[in-house]
């Protein structure tokens, strides 16, 4: 009786450890907006150079500085809110695991100046009110140019 006992014990635990571990990986995961660059799933940040400004997949929010604090809002500041980001250049965060990009913010401003563009860049999604165009090239990329996978030379990946 005492086997089954601890039988039964193991299984609902083993159970429950399995459960919590599928909920951590649920919740870990954002999705990434219709804007953002094609060939990129696992990547929490993107720095978007032209507005000083990061994007947080996993929150669906803006960080940004604001009277010399970051924050974090749903939405551009109202300076910015008109900005078209499907033709803005993002630099992918590749190599970041934290919470707090803005740690590195110096060294970003520096590398990826204002008007950087790296490599051409597709968008994960059309720009509303552009139709479909069935897998045809979507123009939501930088130069005209365009390599099949969004991941040319000088993509910006950190």
């Amino acid at each position: 009786m005492k086997t089954i006992k601890y039988l039964l014990i193991g299984i609902i635990f083993l159970s429950f450890s399995y459960t919590q571990a599928q909920v951590s990986v649920n919740v870990n995961i954002g999705t990434p907006p219709a804007w953002g660059p094609a060939g990129y799933s696992d990547v929490r940040y993107y720095y978007l150079p032209d507005l000083e400004t990061y994007y947080d997949v996993n929150t669906s929010n803006y960080v940004y500085l604001n009277d010399g604090r970051w924050v974090r809002t749903r939405s551009l500041p109202a300076a910015y809110r008109n900005y078209d980001l499907y033709n803005e250049y993002k630099v992918v965060l590749t190599d970041y695991r934290g919470d707090r990009p803005y740690d590195n913010f110096k060294t970003h401003k520096v590398k990826y100046g204002k008007g950087y563009k790296g490599g051409p860049q597709k968008t994960i999604g059309q720009k509303p009110g552009k139709g479909n165009n069935k897998g045809k090239d979507n123009g939501h990329h930088d130069n005209g140019n365009h390599n099949g996978n969004g991941k040319g030379k000088g993509n910006g990946k950190h």
